[in-house]
């Protein structure tokens, strides 16, 4: 199954993160399918490839908690057809 999920970067305390499409299998900083955005949560910085990630959607993909309400957020499901 793919999730949407955050992938740590950036240095210590003062974490930045990935938002992208992987195996619900692998591990948080493995590699990705796909990169679809970006969010820092110190300035709450975010940009979205909303395309992709409602295509994603579309397919069949499963966000985590956090992804969910940053997606939410940026009125992101209301574009999906499921």
């Amino acid at each position: 199954m793919i999730k949407l999920r955050l992938k740590k970067f950036g240095k210590k305390r003062e974490a930045s993160y990935r938002i992208v499409a992987i195996k619900s299998q692998a591990r948080r900083d493995g590699r990705p399918i796909e990169e679809l955005g970006f969010y820092n949560p110190r300035t709450n910085e975010t940009r979205l490839d909303i395309p992709s990630i409602v295509n994603r959607l579309n397919q069949g993909a499963q966000p985590s908690d956090t992804v969910r309400a940053i997606l939410k957020k940026e009125k992101v499901f209301e574009q999906t057809n499921v």
